[in-house]
């Protein structure tokens, strides 16, 4: 067993000590474990339950030293009928098992009623593939023995256990079969799909509409004046009466008073406290006969996971309903069902766009309350803005339909370009007239309690110097000057058109000046097709090396230059198993000349780069003045996550620090983001002291709250004043420090600009408050007014589908793949081909990570079949019954046939032709 297979288990622990009962696999793991430590673990169980006893089962297996023990493991849970938790294991990926969890909720709470209706051994032979033999076997001794309600509460408690996907399902057609009806409560009907749901892993289907925004847990922790850790508060005080302090009830005042707010409070304050505080109020007020109804947004899954499961703790013993929706569990929950039959909805705001959109809801009507989490985001596209335009339009024009209060929650407002104050008052009032907010609620009157609470971290800033020389940076930039030179070659008849201009290698800049060529160079047109395609495809791997190799520059200004050249060195290994044609052998052979070279100036000790050195400086006086220190370390990049977590492994002197990592969901051209459960297991390891350095990306600048973290660094990181904030206010901690690393004095600048705009914004605020609350209205009126104007100005007309048909040809090579006439749209956001003429265009290989996602079975990888091209094109499913490719629109050229245009496009969505929807029929059996 690798270390890391043995980090990724203690990481995902939580999901085997839920479903594990390790007395089921003893008997299987007789050759790793001596037979005290089996009978201890079958105490454990009868003493204290089978979460314990996996507890100690996990203790013991980590301890193994002997080879193989990691593989017997994971035979031993194949064999005995944990083929779930096996899968989740081999392939370190929870998202089946998580998303479960819906239903687990739905089960625990309908428990009473099952005990009560249920006769297990009736449905038994239904389940018994939903569970483990001997767990069926001791249902059913305890039916004999105890009676049915006995049976059924052990049948509950194996069902909660169950890692197999489909227990849900087969439990309610069990239920049907049996004519119980308590299969009318178990609902896991099919509903609307939300479209913020991920692609299979991107790499082929592809939904019609897509929007990504970063987040992670939110700031519930800090409920309660109790000074008890995280889990502690979570667990404790929303079980009891909340003892609010005094200026979280000055920030819920204005809304309780029925108002339309924005909280505006530091990260850290406990703001969810709030919201509970209003929302309790708002459901408690309502006149007799009237009930009120919630929805509590929350931009991302991982916050809306963890904002459910407060308003459950707290509301459920008030008697209130709660229920959540998200991209993951809206296909088995009808969205207007859920909201007729909760008090309290807690959901993603895209879930909400798409239901208003369809008809599915008619109106915001159907709630009385909106409260907005990071209500910042209410700008432009964003869905919070989607909704509040659908408010606006019902507001202004003149529905009699009674509109909810809204209340939004942020750390900071922003103030956008201002570079005045009056600047950012406007800035202010838009986001007031766009959530239709007439308050502005801040601590004023309770300040000094407020600051006793939330510790505001020592900013410090510190400049390092780069590396006086840089012979990794001469070698590879020589290299791609190369590349341009060959590019130039190729395109000599071309005018200027394909032209790459010099630029400063190893910048954000240059890669998208290489972006926009590679974009043109698909599209790119020549009366000689052989040619054409000869052109193209040579200009697609010169651009695509070259974003490699700009992608190093990159990564060695920050980290190691040996992490440089093994980013480059792995890229050439995966040319050389793809296609690998004489272009490819050319620029590979180019790079291998250099090799010796590059890998000479790597190990040179003189090359070490000195950022480093003063982050090394900075966390060994840190962790000397205090061993407990927690940090969060902010970089820009993933791959500069794994560099860094590479530099603290390898660094003996850093040995005290055991790194954790946490990047974003989605994919990039380097690598697939971490799936949800991994990134809630990073975080509970280091809330838990597991890890006592966190690495992140920009994924954690908002939502992240510990209590114990003392320490935030962000090197070479700078965003706006939004995010100056929410990084800073990671730290805690009494004490707590933010430190600013970087070579750039541009980035201290920029920082010191955000602190002045942070000012700004509080001075702006402060005046705002001062104003007339009718004054204050009116100009949020005639704000209102004026964009809805400009909204109504632009209308954008439905495009229109063309029917014309087109080809669409490889991207890279330009050869022929199949016409839209053949594409088909199955499940409303994936596109296959049908015909065998598009069979012989394509070669598969298997899938890397072959898996399943709702109705399809990843099993295949499709590439052009054109020899020395091997385009990625999408990938090979089973869908039902049948095989079938699904391709990304990404991976190909639209040539209109008539008049021989090229179009490129990113998503489906974008493309308007003539959409036929899939026909089992047109597949040949």
């Amino acid at each position: 067993m690798t270390a890391e297979q043995r980090r990724n288990l203690l990481l995902f622990r939580d999901y085997v000590r839920k479903i594990l009962d390790p007395t089921y696999i003893l008997g299987y793991m007789a050759p790793w474990f001596r037979e005290d430590k089996m009978q201890h673990i079958q105490a454990e169980k009868n003493n204290r339950g089978p979460m314990e006893a996996a507890s100690l089962f996990l203790e013991f297996l980590l301890e193994l030293q002997e080879e193989g023990w990691f593989r017997g493991f994971l035979d031993a849970l194949n064999q005995a009928g944990y083929s779930g938790l096996y899968e989740a294991i081999e392939s370190w990926d929870f998202q089946k098992i998580e998303k479960l969890e819906v239903h687990r909720t739905l089960l625990r709470r309908l428990q009473p009623e099952f005990k009560a209706r249920i006769i297990p051994l009736e449905i038994l032979p239904e389940l018994s593939e939903c569970l483990i033999s001997q767990e069926c076997e001791e249902i059913r001794q305890i039916c004999f023995n105890k009676g049915m309600i006995a049976g059924a509460e052990k049948l509950v408690e194996c069902l909660l256990r169950s890692d197999k996907e489909n227990w849900p399902k087969t439990l309610k057609l069990a239920l049907e079969k049996e004519q119980n009806n308590l299969s009318e409560m178990w609902s896991v009907e099919k509903g609307e799909k939300d479209i913020e749901t991920e692609d299979l892993e991107n790499d082929g289907m592809e939904t019609s509409e897509i929007h990504i925004f970063c987040q992670e847990d939110p700031e519930y922790q800090n409920l309660s004046q109790n000074s008890c850790a995280p889990s502690e508060v979570s667990q404790i005080n929303l079980y009891s009466p909340l003892k609010p302090r005094n200026y979280q009830l000055e920030l819920a005042l204005p809304a309780k008073e029925g108002k339309n707010t924005i909280i505006c409070a530091p990260t850290g304050c406990g703001k969810t406290l709030v919201s509970l505080l209003i929302c309790e109020h708002h459901l408690n007020n309502f006149p007799q006969g009237r009930k009120g109804k919630v929805a509590f947004f929350a931009n991302h899954v991982p916050v809306y996971e963890q904002q459910k499961s407060v308003f459950l703790r707290h509301f459920e013993r008030l008697g209130y309903s709660v229920a959540g929706i998200s991209g993951a569990t809206a296909e088995n929950v009808p969205v207007e069902q859920t909201i007729e039959n909760n008090d309290i909805i807690v959901l993603t705001p895209q879930i909400l766009v798409n239901n208003l959109k369809n008809g599915t809801i008619p109106s915001l009507s159907v709630f009385t309350l909106m409260i907005f989490d990071e209500c910042h985001n209410t700008s432009k596209h964003h869905p919070y803005n989607m909704i509040m335009f659908n408010y606006l339009d019902q507001k202004l024009g003149g529905s009699s339909d009674p509109l909810p209060q809204v209340v939004g929650l942020t750390a900071s407002v922003g103030v956008g370009d201002a570079k005045t104050t009056n600047e950012a008052m406007s800035y202010i009032c838009k986001l007031c007239a766009a959530l239709d907010a007439t308050v502005i609620a801040t601590v004023r009157d309770n300040l000094e309690e407020l600051e006793q609470v939330v510790y505001k971290p020592q900013k410090i800033s510190r400049k390092v110097e780069s590396r006086t020389t840089n012979k990794f940076k001469c070698i590879v930039s020589q290299l791609m000057r190369d590349i341009e030179c060959l590019a130039r070659n190729i395109c000599a008849d071309l005018g200027n058109l394909f032209q790459i201009q010099n630029g400063e290698f190893g910048t954000q800049k240059y890669e998208q000046r290489i972006v926009g060529v590679h974009k043109a160079g698909m599209v790119f047109r020549l009366p000689d097709k052989e040619k054409e395609s000869r052109i193209c495809k040579a200009l697609f791997l010169y651009t695509s090396y070259l974003r490699k190799y700009n992608d190093a520059l990159i990564i060695s200004e920050d980290a190691q230059m040996k992490d440089a050249l093994d980013y480059l060195k792995d890229f050439f290994n995966n040319v050389r198993t793809a296609g690998f044609d004489e272009t490819e052998q050319d620029l590979t052979r180019r790079f291998e000349e250099k090799l010796e070279e590059l890998e000479s100036v790597c190990r040179d000790p003189s090359n070490e780069n000195p950022k480093l050195n003063d982050l090394y400086l900075i966390l060994q006086e840190e962790y000397h003045l205090n061993p407990e220190t927690r940090t969060i370390l902010f970089v820009k990049t993933r791959a500069l996550v794994d560099a860094l977590k590479k530099w603290i492994k390898e660094n003996s002197a850093l040995s005290f620090l055991k790194p954790g990592i946490l990047t974003g969901r989605g994919k990039t051209s380097q690598n697939t983001g971490m799936t949800l459960p991994a990134q809630k297991c990073a975080l509970d390891a280091f809330r838990a002291n597991g890890d006592n350095i966190l690495i992140v990306t920009s994924v954690a600048d908002e939502g992240i709250d510990i209590a114990q973290c003392n320490l935030v660094i962000l090197y070479e990181y700078v965003g706006n004043v939004i995010r100056m904030i929410q990084t800073r206010g990671r730290g805690r901690a009494r004490g707590s420090k933010c430190y600013l690393l970087t070579s750039n004095a541009d980035v201290i600048e920029k920082e010191n600009i955000n602190m002045y705009k942070e000012r700004m914004m509080n001075d702006s605020i402060s005046r705002l408050q001062t104003w007339d609350e009718v004054e204050f209205e009116k100009t949020v009126h005639s704000i209102q007014i004026h964009d809805k104007f400009i909204r109504d100005s632009q209308p954008k007309p439905k495009p229109v589908p063309d029917k014309e048909n087109k080809k669409l040809l490889c991207g890279k090579c330009k050869t022929l793949a199949c016409y839209t006439a053949d594409v088909r749209v199955v499940e409303a956001c994936h596109y296959t081909v049908v015909g065998d003429d598009f069979k012989e265009r394509f070669v598969s290989k298997q899938h890397p990570k072959p898996k399943s996602y709702g109705g399809f079975e990843k099993r295949a990888k499709i590439f052009c079949a054109k020899q020395n091209c091997s385009h990625d094109w999408g990938i090979h499913v089973k869908y039902k019954e049948f095989e079938i490719p699904v391709i990304k629109i990404e991976s190909f050229v639209v040539e209109d046939i008539a008049t021989g245009v090229q179009t490129r496009y990113s998503k489906w969505k974008d493309f308007h032709f003539e959409k036929i929807q899939f026909d089992a029929t047109e597949i040949p059996k």
